[in-house]
């Protein structure tokens, strides 16, 4: 229960990454708040969390929109009183050649990848210098903010984004003692592999459901593929105490996949 004078804000934690991320640092003693797109599945999270002893609630936003994180900013302010952690989980992503690629779909992946964590960022950190306290601020990067993949272009891009804003926020923000860095897992097994693998067999470059995701995750060195709980871990690390010395880095976290 170390954690359990914080008030964190996950993005994205209706389900897989970032609500394990959530159930985890309620569990750690963190006052959570679940904020999703998905409202009811944003509930629902919170409502798992309060069932084992947590402090959550939740809150409805679209990240890509500045006026709705500015709601859920102060909405967790009033509930908890404060701000310590943003952790901004949400994020999309698409199977698609990259010669294929129509603007859209590369602007809508980086809408939210990118902006969408560049506007909770900044948010985030105006509530944070207000308070005088400092805070933390943890980004969703993946193994793909350091490697290109194909199709997986705008993906690419847009963790390769969130990776330069990491540095940057870390090296403005530290004289206001807001640490930034970021987590990358690898192959990890949620509902967003449903989609990428349905989209990998509609492109023709695999057969049968599942075979892209254990494709992906061939070469994990550990020999499994990822779980939300093994993110988690990690996240929670970047939030408790323990990383207080740590501040602009990519916590690589994909049981081997990549050695940097």
């Amino acid at each position: 229960m170390e954690l359990r004078d914080c008030v964190c804000v996950v993005t994205g934690s209706a389900r897989g990454i970032g609500k394990g991320i959530g159930l985890r640092l309620a569990r750690d003693g963190a006052s959570v708040v679940f904020a999703d797109m998905d409202q009811a599945g944003a509930a629902k999270a919170a409502q798992e969390a309060q069932a084992a002893g947590g402090k959550a609630i939740a809150v409805a936003v679209d990240i890509t929109s500045r006026q709705q994180v500015r709601d859920m900013v102060v909405r967790t302010v009033a509930e908890f009183g404060e701000l310590n952690v943003m952790v901004n989980n949400a994020g999309i992503s698409q199977l698609k050649p990259f010669i294929e690629m129509t603007e859209a779909e590369y602007e809508r992946v980086l809408r939210v990848n990118s902006t969408g964590t560049f506007l909770c960022m900044q948010e985030a950190a105006r509530q944070m210098i207000e308070q005088g306290r400092g805070g933390k601020i943890i980004n969703a990067g993946s193994i793909a903010s350091r490697e290109g993949y194909p199709n997986l272009a705008h993906y690419c891009a847009s963790k390769h984004a969130v990776l330069a804003l990491t540095h940057a926020a870390a090296r403005e923000w530290a004289q206001h003692k807001i640490t930034v860095n970021a987590y990358a897992p690898g192959v990890v097994a949620t509902e967003l592999w449903g989609q990428l693998d349905q989209e990998s067999i509609e492109l023709g470059n695999t057969k049968e459901p599942g075979e892209a995701l254990e494709g992906f995750g061939a070469g994990i060195l550990l020999g499994r593929l990822g779980t939300p709980e093994d993110i988690a871990a990690v996240v929670a690390f970047l939030v408790g105490p323990d990383s207080d010395y740590v501040t602009g880095q990519l916590l690589v976290c994909d049981g081997g996949m990549l050695l940097w």
